[in-house]
């Protein structure tokens, strides 16, 4: 990995694990616990991939390359607490906690022999780009039991996430998942290039010649890792601007059919301040629609209803598209007829064409109502061809 690559995956990482301890502030859960631990480690791991740190760090602990096995030991854990994540994902606690008992003694285990085999065949001090050839030349033992370890976790993760990825309700934790899943040719890629380099110097090969594809493809294990499980995070914030933008389109649409409505019973306007915010806003916009639509009943002729149906399904209207034109029609004649003080004999038992069962509904219902009441169609000509033919 490149300096400047590793900084900025170091750089993203930390903001992911900030992130992460906020929602932990908000509220404890293992799940976050863990994915805040494995997003520090990654940053730990973007920071030492810069060659200066690489150095910085081992002159300081006294140790040659010992940044090397900081590095490795991060990639392990940051394995690990995905195993974790997954356990609890797909278990219920007491289960999961049972089962995390495994990965927790091989960690242990792994660490421990890392640890050992790291210093018992000392390595000449090298950067972070030829760690890895160096031991496949000089400490080979060392370097394939942290691909044994490194590869068992990964594949343990990548068939977790393939087998649970169409099983959350979220759809954002799904291509999570899905996305995760697909990580695991990649390291079994990089597994390859590793365990080809052991073998190429026991026959005089140099091991670096399968460096960039390592890196490249441990690169984007690890971008992709950490974004697939940032993804439900994302996912809901994207909904909230999608929501908020979709809000803020209805509150737009809506405000000329309700000026129309409330102009003739204006005592049902209760006067909101911005601050209120576009949630009750449009909430209180939506209701004061609908009262001022039964303030509007007693000028609505049933008479015009038959018409105004043969109308829309003359132009291809069905379901709530043409429930909502017909009562745009007739609250645009309601309001023609107050005008006139034109009373019908028998006003409409009910103003409303449709009754949509919640609020998202009703509100889509509301600003196809709007579109229809904005049209020409809703206009007093086409009103009077329907009450002819009613």
């Amino acid at each position: 990995m490149s300096a400047s690559a590793g900084l900025v995956c170091a750089a993203l990482a930390l903001i992911a694990f900030v992130e992460k301890l906020r929602v932990l502030r908000a509220g404890y859960s293992a799940v976050r616990l863990a994915l805040a631990e494995s997003y520090f480690l990654l940053s730990v791991v973007g920071l030492l991939s810069v060659p200066a740190v690489w150095a910085e760090t081992s002159r300081a602990l006294g140790t040659e390359n010992f940044s090397g096995l900081v590095t490795q030991t991060c990639v392990i854990l940051v394995t690990v607490c995905q195993q974790l994540v997954l356990l609890r994902l797909s278990h219920e606690r007491v289960t999961a906690y049972r089962k995390a008992r495994l990965p927790i003694i091989g960690l242990g285990v792994t660490l421990t022999a890392m640890a050992a085999l790291f210093f018992a065949v000392p390595m000449r001090q090298v950067g972070p780009t030829d760690f890895s050839a160096q031991a496949a030349a000089q400490n080979p033992v060392y370097l394939a039991f942290y691909l044994i370890a490194f590869t068992v976790g990964q594949i343990s993760v990548g068939i977790t996430c393939r087998r649970h990825a169409h099983i959350p309700p979220s759809v954002w934790l799904r291509r999570g998942l899905g996305l995760i899943a697909l990580t695991l040719p990649l390291s079994l890629v990089y597994v390859c290039c590793r365990a080809l380099g052991i073998f190429a110097e026991r026959v005089g090969v140099p091991a670096g010649r399968w460096e960039p594809m390592a890196q490249l493809s441990l690169l984007l294990v690890g971008v992709m890792q950490a974004v697939g499980w940032a993804l439900p995070d994302i996912g809901k914030r994207v909904t909230a601007v999608r929501q908020w933008a979709g809000h803020r389109r209805a509150f737009r649409d809506l405000r000329p059919l309700h000026r129309a409505v409330t102009e003739r019973a204006p005592e049902l306007v209760i006067p909101m301040k911005r601050r209120a915010g576009l949630d009750a806003r449009l909430y209180r916009l939506m209701i004061e629609i609908r009262d001022a639509q039964w303030a509007l009943r007693p000028w609505m002729d049933p008479a015009l209803s038959d018409g105004l149906r043969r109308l829309g399904a003359d132009a291809g209207l069905t379901g709530e598209e043409l429930a909502a034109a017909v009562e745009a029609a007739r609250i645009r004649a309601a309001i023609e007829a107050k005008d006139r003080d034109d009373l019908p004999p028998e006003p409409v038992e009910t103003p409303l064409s449709a009754e949509p069962g919640d609020l998202a509904a009703e509100l889509e219902f509301q600003c196809r109502l709007a579109r229809h009441f904005a049209s020409p169609l809703a206009g007093a000509r086409h009103l009077d061809g329907s009450r002819a033919r009613a």
